[in-house]
Order: structure tokens, then sequence, then C-alpha cells
């Protein structure tokens, strides 16, 4: 019933919120007689305010269409490689007229960038993307709003989560030989279930993985998203936030943790900031620092911006994760495809290298949380295995803003690059192995 009372108040909002876009508008219009009187001004700020607060946030795009890499333009092309039930892989591919920028290109390193599946779409990872393209073939994870995928495709656990991580790293493998593997916050730990799986059935593993901020070991450091899954039942969520999508999106009727939920909890986190933030656009706005508003729209733009997941996805993640432990305690089974339970073991990797990456203040995914893959992967040696603690950084600047860009983009970009050279120098010399490919 929540959730069509939350429709029901979107639909009646949206007129209000594009009668204060026109009416904000029309009161900054030059032509207006009156747009430089104070009054005027303070009215049209707060317009846009009250348009901003009551608009319905659709999923961004990724607009990166160019990218300058060595004083040359580069063009981008967004392609969806593989196209599953609730998740597309997609690809930046990059194109170039100057031969040797492309053959430049073509010897890059391939990176698979497992975004997060909890309440935000894979584009908030665009300030990472765009990093990356500069120097790796890149992939990502786009993963689908679960009130647009129809009842009829079934249903998305857990199992379902890992087994698709696993399905893109044999993609990505195909076109270029092998590849390095990136996951951010949630997907840290279905990443490193995947990889630990495959390394137990004897396949070819990524070159590396880079972990960044998440909760591989949830009783380190807790937080406040620590403690809800702690202080309440598996019942009581399965009873409290899970709600039957409405008949008018094409999943109606599927059993989902709809995002407007999962935005109020980010909300709730921080209330304080969220205000000042906004109250402080409000003064841009009257201050007429475009450049400033600017920056707080593209902000919440994609902040807003959520998306419902599958509820039997959710609850296990809740479960497994938070409640259970079960990745640091040895007792999580996921199911193949073929349905088959497999015990995940991260002892059994042996030849990924990893990094993990935290940031000092970071209120999400607590200190040590991450850094706990190092001992969970106890057979990968030592000197394969490095942590980086970003001073001064939160949840979200270790993977986007000046500390990614500065700190954390230029120390990841040296550990691919290292296992790149090692993989390559490695399946070279080789006898059984066979010659990787290297597409552009």
């Amino acid at each position: 019933m929540l959730y069509q009372i939350y429709e029901t108040q979107r639909s009646l909002m949206e007129p209000f919120s594009e009668l204060a876009k026109a009416t904000s508008k029309a009161l900054a219009n030059p032509v207006n007689p009156f747009s430089t009187l104070p009054a005027m001004q303070r009215s049209s700020a707060a317009y846009a305010l009250v348009h901003r607060l009551l608009k319905d946030y659709e999923k961004p795009a990724f607009g990166i269409n160019t990218l300058e890499i060595g004083g040359t333009e580069i063009a981008i092309h967004e392609r969806v490689m593989v196209d599953k039930p609730f998740c597309e892989l997609r690809r930046f591919k990059r194109f170039s007229d100057d031969p040797k920028t492309l053959e430049s290109l073509k010897g890059q390193p391939a990176v698979l960038i497992v975004a997060p599946l909890s309440g935000h779409y894979a584009t908030l990872l665009r300030e990472t993307v765009r990093a990356m393209l500069e120097g790796h073939k890149v992939y990502i994870t786009d993963w689908k709003n679960a009130c647009m995928v129809p009842l009829s495709e079934g249903e998305f656990h857990l199992d379902d989560y890992v087994n698709y991580v696993q399905e893109f790293i044999r993609y990505v493998q195909e076109q270029h030989g092998n590849c390095h593997v990136m996951s951010v916050c949630q997907p840290t730990v279905p990443v490193l279930a995947a990889i630990s799986l495959m390394s137990s059935r004897g396949e070819t593993t990524p070159w590396s993985m880079t972990m960044m901020g998440g909760p591989i070991d949830a009783r380190k450091s807790p937080t406040a998203v620590n403690d809800l899954a702690t202080t309440k039942s598996h019942d009581w969520f399965s009873n409290n936030v899970i709600y039957r999508v409405p008949s008018s999106y094409p999943g109606a009727g599927r059993r989902v943790y709809p995002g407007f939920l999962q935005h109020a909890g980010f909300v709730a986190m921080n209330p304080d900031r969220h205000a000042s933030s906004h109250y402080d656009y409000f003064k841009d706005l009257l201050k007429g620092d475009q450049s400033s508003a600017e920056t707080h729209q593209k902000f919440y733009d994609e902040y807003n911006a959520v998306l419902d997941m599958d509820a039997d996805y959710y609850l296990e993640t809740i479960k497994t994760v938070f409640q259970d432990f079960s990745l640091v305690k040895g007792t999580w089974n996921v199911k193949s495809v073929e349905g088959a339970p497999e015990l995940v073991r991260p002892q059994d990797i042996r030849s990924t290298a990893l990094l993990t990456v935290e940031g000092e203040l970071d209120d999400i995914s607590g200190s040590g949380q991450t850094r706990a893959a190092h001992d969970l992967c106890s057979s990968i040696p030592a000197a394969d295995k490095t942590h980086l603690e970003v001073q001064g950084a939160g949840h979200y600047g270790i993977f986007s803003g000046r500390r990614w860009r500065e700190v954390v983009y230029p120390q990841v970009k040296a550990f691919i690059l290292k296992y790149e050279t090692q993989g390559r120098k490695a399946a070279a010399t080789s006898p059984a192995a066979t010659p990787a490919t290297a597409k552009s």
C-alpha cells in the first residue's frame, strides 16, 4: 500500500513542480521589468528550490562522449555488450583517428567495474569511469530498476548477482585474454565470492581485484548502516520495507525494496547536511552564482535518482552480509547457474592480486571492513596484497571528487598496470598458454 500512496503523491506533486519551475523562470526573465528587484529574485530562487524538492528524478545518463588523452580528443561510444534480465554490461568504446593514439589504446588493460546495487544507479560512478577511461578499456555493470523488470523474468537472488559477475568476467576475458575487476561498496562481497568460486573450480581468474569501501567484514567498526541491520530481525525487514510494484510499471506485482525508502534512509543519515546544502543552493541563486548552483543540481540529479531492488536479493544481502557474516565465517554457499550449492572459499584465490581502498571518514563501510579481505585471501602472496587508506576521505570521496582523481586513481592505475604486465608476461612464457588477444 505504501508504494501506491507514494506513486499517488508523486503524480499529484508533478504538476506543482512544473508550475514552480515555470514561475521561477518567469520571475527571473530579463523581459520582466521587475526581475531585478530583490523580492522578485528571492521569489524566483524560492520557486526554483521548490521545483527541485518536488520533481521526479529519472535515471541520469553517463554522458561521457569525448575524453582528452595525451592532448588528443578521443570519441567515446557507450555500448550494451551483454543484456541480462536484471543488468546490462556496458562498454565505453574509445575511438581515435590518430594511429599512434589508437595503438596505445589497444595495449591498455581491460577493467570490469562492478557498480553497487544498493539504491543508486551505476551512473553514480561517472567520475570513476571517466578517470579509468584515460588508461583502460572500461566495462561496467548497469543494474536495472526492478520495477521495470516483468515478473515473467523470474526472481533475482544474491546468488544470481554472483553468477552474473562470473559471466561478465568470462565475457571480458574472452574479449581481451584476461581482465582486472574493480568493485565499489556493496559489490565487494559478491565479487570476492565470484572470484573465489572461479578459483575453486580451477578457472582462470582476473589478474587483479580492487575493492573499495565495501562491507567484507561488517563486524569491524560498525556504522549506522550495520547497526540497523543487526538491531532489526530478518522478519522485520520483510514485513516493513518490502512492497509490491504498482500496476503502472512493467514489473507490476514484483516484491521490491523501493528506491524511495532507500533514498529516505540516505537523507536520514545526514539530514542537517542536506538541509544546509539546499539552503546554500537558494543563496547561490540569490547571488547569481550559477556555477555553484549547477554543481548542486548535478549532484542531486544523481543522488535523488534511485532504483528498486528485488526483495529476494535485498533480504538475502541483509542476512548474508550484515547478520550472519557468512563470508568471513566460511559458511556461505552460493547456488551455481545449474543449481548446485558451492562453498565460497576466498583462501582458494592464488593468482589474483588484491588492492583494498578505505576512506578514513567513511560512515557507510567502517574502518577495517574492506581490509578484512586480506585475511580471507590467505593464499595470495603478501607481495601481491596492497591496502590504501585515504586520509580525509568519506565514502564517496574514494571513488569521486578530488581525492579520487589525485590520490586513489593514480595508485589504482599503477596497481593494475603492474599486474597487467606480469600477467601478459606469464601468459607469453607459459607453454600451455593461449596467446591473449588485445582488442581496442
